[in-house]
Parts: structure tokens; sequence; C-alpha cells
């Protein structure tokens, strides 16, 4: 049986997912004195984005806490799960396949979101805040100009594509809802020295040159999409998850500190997809600081004096 608070949190998360609950906390307060509070991030701009954002939010509003970027998914659950750290923005999609050990995404985002919310509390004790508005899912993406050479506008026009060398991380080389994946849900076949490992904003201009990769692995919430004018090819076969983001917490961590979840509730609310984008692509386009852009995008929001 839960505890109040568990149930008083889980009203306010329903509340929240569907358009209500609390106000926009814009204002400061001392509601989280006393707490010290890791906001982890995975190590790229965007991750690194969100745990500024949360940490900023937490410290106005009396918290000891601080962004933290670790390398890596894998790395980054296990530091939530060793408690090295208390809360981190994760993606439904790879809590599903990566993490709660699903072969088949749910297509619908909300029932996606309900799935996973449910499985990984019932099993790893781990709470979901309510997502946002934004979708971080996988893409390819080529220099528009090659697209147009090509011929190409969806995924499944790889298959007349001679040679096509695929520029991608390591991670997404080997996940399951990465590279191996997808090559077989499109039945294509991409020897192993066409494949190229590359770092993430290597990947951005190399494939915008189109010479070292024909093809890149891009995010769709990625700034530097629209900035080099890349074209995203179509997943026609609704091959990639859903990877709606959202701020996750050992459900332990939230019965201490349940109003987390209200003070977090405007800022997932405000996050779209072209949100996030604009907020990328100041940090992996224009160079500035992460901290510095979640900073100013809350303030500008109202939600910090």
């Amino acid at each position: 049986m839960f505890k109040p608070l568990v149930l008083a949190a889980a009203t306010l998360l329903t509340l929240t997912a569907c358009g209500g609950g609390p106000e926009p906390a814009s204002g400061t307060g001392g509601e989280l004195e006393g707490a010290t509070l890791v906001v982890g991030a995975k190590d790229f701009a965007e991750q690194n984005i969100l745990a500024n954002l949360t940490a900023e939010l937490l410290r106005a509003h009396g918290a000891d806490a601080e962004a933290k970027e670790i390398k890596g998914s894998a790395n980054t659950r296990k530091a939530l799960e060793a408690g090295e750290i208390q809360l981190y923005w994760e993606y439904t999609g790879t809590a599903w396949i990566t993490y709660l050990g699903n072969d088949k995404p749910i297509p619908d985002p909300a029932q996606q979101y309900d799935a996973v919310a449910k499985a990984d509390k019932d099993k790893n004790g781990v709470t979901w805040l309510p997502a946002s508005g934004f979708n971080n899912t996988y893409a390819l993406a080529l220099a528009s100009e090659k697209a147009t050479q090509l011929g190409v506008t969806k995924l499944s026009d790889l298959t007349g594509v001679d040679k096509p060398t695929i520029c991608v991380e390591s991670e997404f080389a080997n996940r399951n809802d990465g590279l191996p994946g997808l090559l077989s849900a499109y039945g294509l076949t991409v020897p192993k020295d066409d494949v190229k490992l590359l770092d993430t904003g290597v990947i951005y201009t190399e494939t915008d040159k189109g010479q070292t990769c024909t093809f890149g692995e891009v995010f769709t919430t990625d700034g530097r999409i629209k900035a080099l004018g890349l074209t995203v090819l179509q997943d026609d076969k609704k091959f990639f998850p859903v990877y709606q983001g959202a701020p996750t917490l050992k459900t332990e961590t939230l019965t201490k500190y349940p109003q987390i979840a209200q003070i977090l509730a405007p800022l997932g609310q405000k996050l779209t997809t072209e949100v996030m984008q604009g907020l990328n692509a100041q940090v992996d386009v224009d160079g500035e600081d992460a901290a510095d852009v979640a900073k100013d995008w809350l303030e500008k929001e109202g939600l910090l004096k």
C-alpha cells in the first residue's frame, strides 16, 4: 500500500499530464530547503540544458542542486539507481527498450508514456514525472543537395542507394532501437566498413559535407538540422520509438521531496520540440554555455525571478 505522500504526488502528476495541475512556479521559495540534489545529464547538449534547467529551478526553491554530466545512457541510469544522482531526464523509447527489455515500441506517445511509467515504477522503483511536449527521436539525415541528387525522401528509399555510408554514434550502432534494428526493419544491408563511428557533433558537420557520410544519425530536436539545412528522411515504416522526455527519479526521492513534482511541472509543459531545437541550437551552433542558456530561458519564460 502506498504512503499518503506518494498518493498525493500521483494525483498531482495525473492532473498535470491532463493539462491541469499547478500554476507555473514563477516565484522562488524555500520548499526544498536542506535538500541536496544532483541532476544527471547524458553527455550531449540537450541533456546538459535539461539538467541545468532542472537544477536552476530546484535551487530557486531552496535546494542545494547541481547538474552533473555522465557519459552514456547506461551509466546515467546506473548513477540514478546507485543514488549518485537524484534525478535526470530520460526518454520513453530508451527506457521501454533498453531498461525494460521490450522489443516493440508503442506508437502512441501517451500510451507509450503510461506503459513506461507504470513498468519502471513497478519493477524498478523509478517514478516518471509528467512527460514534456518534445520528442527527441532518432532519424537519418543528409545534405539537402545530396537528397535531391539521390532522389531520397524516406528511409525505404535507401534500398535504391548504391553503397551508402552511414555515420553514427557508438551507442546507436549497437542498440536494438538503433542501427541494427533499423537495417533489419527496412531490409537494408550495409557493409561494416561503410558504417562510420563518429562523435555527435562531427556527424552533423560531415553529413553536411556529404563526403565521409552520405547519411548521418541525427536527433529530431537538434538545432543543427535547421542551421545546416539537412534533409531528414521520413521514417515511413515507423521504426523509431517515441522518445518523449520526462524527469525521472527514485520513488523514495519523490516521497521525501514531493514538492519536486510541482516545481518541475511548468517546465515540462513549456518544452516542445521547437523550443528544444532553439535551445539546442544556442549551444551546438552558437557555442553558448548550457547553464547560461538554461538560466536565460527560465527568466524569459517567467519561471525565475
